[in-house]
């Protein structure tokens, strides 16, 4: 019977569909990428998902966040997130989480209630903590590089993340997730240098911050504020959701060939 899933059960199968119905994914981060990836996902047929972000969004959310439109400016990202995938997938269950996850808050997440995990957050301390966590449950993660101040959105790739290159987030996790012995991690990294911001303050949040009344962080607490555009780390949160579906599906996904050798 035809429905909302069909021309991506052509390409899957019943089972794979029935599979990603029944998965449940935790998406940490809901920004430029990890919007895309539940976009994706939720269009995909993923039936449960967990958001954790304490952000609301801003102003300048606008140029690259999918969530990001004028009348969503001081909403949590969460609830904009939530409501934009129940206008796509009714039947989906969206619980979300309003916090910033760190290794302080680790344990109000259960790690191994979850098929899948996406860490699309932009702080080594939580992708470290999100890492060791997930890898101690058995449960799969899949880890987004960085995706500021870069152009060109073909250079990004998939890899584990002792063959990355160039990325200076991803040199800063090889580095601690060594001494932690973690032996291997699916990234998704840009081989492309990185490049260097205009330093202008007139258009920087470093002097005119205009974070919505009551954001839990404002970007002046930051070091560093990256440049950023629409073509970028959309395509990376793309690239993260296609690796999500395929790894859960892997095993039960059927093709035409198959198919037509059974009858």
């Amino acid at each position: 019977m035809l429905n909302q899933f069909s021309r991506t059960e052509l390409l899957f199968g019943k089972a794979a569909m029935e599979k990603l119905e029944n998965s449940r994914v935790a998406v940490f981060g809901i920004g430029g990428v990890g919007g895309y990836v539940c976009e994706a996902l939720v269009r995909s047929g993923v039936g449960h998902f967990d958001l954790i972000d304490d952000d609301k969004v801003c102003l300048t959310n606008l140029n690259r966040q999918i969530i990001a439109t004028r009348k969503t400016i001081g909403q949590y990202k969460t609830d904009v997130m939530k409501e934009r995938m129940l206008e796509i997938n009714p039947k989906v269950d969206v619980t979300v989480h309003k916090c910033f996850f760190l290794p302080e808050t680790a344990e109000e997440f259960h790690f191994d209630q979850y098929d899948y995990v996406v860490d699309a957050v932009d702080t080594v301390t939580a992708k470290i903590s999100l890492v060791m966590k997930a890898q101690e449950a058995g449960t799969p993660i899949i880890s987004s590089m960085g995706a500021g101040n870069k152009l060109d959105a073909s250079r990004f790739q998939v890899a584990d993340i002792y063959k990355t290159k160039v990325c200076p987030l991803a040199k800063v996790m090889r580095r601690e997730l060594k001494k932690r012995g973690v032996r291997k991690l699916k990234v998704v990294y840009s081989d492309e240098l990185p490049t260097r911001p205009i330093n202008d303050m007139a258009i920087s949040c470093r002097t005119n911050c205009i974070c919505p009344p009551g954001a839990p962080h404002k970007c002046t607490e930051r070091r560093d504020i990256p440049g950023s555009t629409a073509f970028v780390p959309s395509v990376a949160g793309l690239i993260i959701a296609g690796e999500v579906i395929k790894d859960l599906t892997r095993d039960v996904r059927v093709t035409a060939e198959s198919v037509e050798n059974q009858q």
